[in-house]
């Protein structure tokens, strides 16, 4: 597979205190990533880095062989809060025409619904289209902001932690919809039962990167749970011996 973003000697700071140091790693095209790590360990730093958001204090960042924000257009986020004035009556199918709108044009074609239509399919929608963004549940308005994430056709989706408040249907409802769009993906997740689904590496990220092609045998969930405070440990125990990345 080809790589699509490559992170060379990667360091980051904010005022004086470094959050990323060390990192050099590559990502290839088609893979399903999963950052974990405790809080304040850089996770949405990283992402923020990737998309071109912010700036390396030191280190490359390529993406498609050129800087991030010259190849933004390709990559799609999908924030963790989004809140929707529910009041304002805007339906399924005008929060997905957002992700069709760029910095020079304003309106709408009729492609741009054709392919607000196919995001929606894809996320299994498509038959609430017309409804009231404020008729719906959590787990659903999740599904429509990953369906505007799709609209603008990205090779990149970033998700930050896209399960975060829902119930454990609606969690897995997103990881069913996830393993199904066949792009690069990106998950920052504090969710460990995601660990546990069809994805490429785990990158636990806490200050340096280590890279994880999985989660070792040993691991065993008693009823579909799994006490992600041990699994921290484990791989916290691990990435301090392992050499990072």
């Amino acid at each position: 597979m080809q790589t699509i973003i490559s992170v060379k000697n990667l360091y980051f700071k904010y005022e004086e205190k470094f959050v990323l140091e060390e990192i050099s790693v590559d990502i290839k095209e088609g893979e399903y990533i999963v950052l974990i790590g405790p809080n304040g360990g850089g996770k949405s730093t990283f992402a923020k880095l990737l998309l071109g958001f912010l700036k390396p204090t030191k280190g490359e960042i390529s993406v498609f062989g050129r800087k991030p924000k010259e190849v933004r257009y390709l990559m799609s986020y999908v924030p963790q809060n989004v809140n929707f004035n529910l009041d304002i009556p805007l339906t399924v199918t005008d929060v997905v025409l957002q992700g069709r709108l760029s910095v020079n044009r304003f309106f709408y074609s009729k492609n741009d619904r054709k392919i607000a239509l196919k995001s929606l399919e894809k996320v299994k929608m498509k038959e609430f289209k017309d409804k009231k963004i404020g008729e719906l549940s959590g787990g659903q308005r999740q599904r429509v902001l990953i369906a505007r994430a799709l609209a603008s056709e990205p090779k990149i989706l970033i998700l930050d932690e896209p399960t975060a408040s829902l119930d454990l249907p609606g969690q897995k409802e997103i990881y069913e919809i996830l393993r199904e769009i066949p792009i690069t993906k990106i998950v920052i997740s504090h969710d460990i039962n995601i660990l546990f689904e069809k994805i490429d590496r785990i990158f636990y990220i806490n200050k340096k990167l280590y890279v994880h092609d999985g989660v070792d045998t040993w691991v065993k969930r008693d009823k579909e749970h799994f006490c992600e405070v041990e699994l921290f440990e484990y791989l916290n125990r691990y990435s301090k011996d392992a050499k990072s990345v």
